[in-house]
């Protein structure tokens, strides 16, 4: 390893100190560290780079923050071998595992080689409208297709493997892989997947037909959902922070994506202890 890329939560009044700090041990290893324009210029580093040049140039990437900054840069980082290490500036993150009291002896770890990988799937959607690609994503936790506030719910005409599933008529769908199923999945109703089960999970949102269930499916498998609405407002989004409008008729296909998000795991905290923390398990 000789080069590490990091990003920072923007504005987050800890993360220059962090950044500083980890800048200064390991160019102290005779690593190359390279960062973000905003954050290279808050902490007056000579050059920054643009979000989308960092994970071409570098080994390893460090992100401060919590999840939603984890998952745009793994948008970011994409189909590259690139491990990210997930540093939580604030509670417990389900993927930003460590927390700024674990990141010196984690520095040391990586300095070391010594660390562990959790590789993550992905997945891709696309959205096809009058059989056209209108657009192309590739996510780490979650596509949703939702109605605006004031619309009516959406008839989704769902199939898996081109068998008909069936029209899902709910306020709207999700479509998540196993790392996101702890996410927007979960708060519908949805199942936790352990990280390691191929699988994926299509969950509707406030059904209007209450036998209307997450239903769990191969992780090969091909969905396609075709929404049929009025007038209304409907939305697409990718790890809900990208996506558009939708029109009447409009195809959304999603399928595990040949790209993996490469996690570096806490050596302290396996999967189950952050699930009891975050989720208040065994408490009284």
């Amino acid at each position: 390893m000789q080069k590490v890329g990091i990003y920072a939560k923007k504005n987050h009044p800890d993360a220059e100190q962090i950044a500083v700090d980890i800048r200064d041990r390991l160019e102290a290893e005779q690593l190359t560290v390279i960062m973000e324009d905003s954050l290279a210029e808050q902490i007056g580093q000579v050059r920054g780079y643009a979000e989308d040049e960092i994970p071409g140039q570098v080994d390893l990437i460090i992100v401060l923050g919590g999840d939603g900054t984890l998952i745009s840069v793994a948008r970011q980082v994409g189909d590259l071998p690139v491990p990210i290490l997930g540093v939580n500036l604030g509670r417990l993150g389900f993927l930003t595992e460590i927390t700024r009291t674990e990141l010196p002896e984690m520095l040391e770890r990586i300095i070391r080689g010594e660390f562990v990988v959790s590789s993550r799937m992905m997945l891709d959607a696309v959205i096809h409208r009058n059989g056209e690609v209108l657009g192309e994503y590739t996510v780490l936790n979650d596509v949703v297709i939702n109605k605006g506030a004031l619309a009516r719910i959406i008839d989704m005409h769902t199939s898996v493997d081109n068998d008909h599933l069936t029209v899902f008529k709910a306020d709207g769908l999700i479509i998540a892989s196993p790392t996101g199923s702890t996410g927007y999945n979960l708060a519908a109703g949805g199942p936790i997947i352990y990280p390691g089960i191929n699988s994926l999970v299509i969950t509707p949102i406030c059904p209007h037909t209450l036998t209307n269930r997450p239903i769990i499916v191969s992780d090969d498998a091909r969905i396609k959902i075709e929404v049929k609405f009025d007038d209304d407002v409907v939305f697409f989004t990718a790890d809900g922070q990208v996506g558009r409008k939708l029109q009447p008729g409009d195809l959304v296909e999603v399928r595990k994506s040949s790209s993996r998000t490469l996690l570096i795991a806490s050596p302290s905290k396996d999967y189950f202890e952050i699930l009891r923390t975050k989720l208040s398990w065994g408490e009284r």
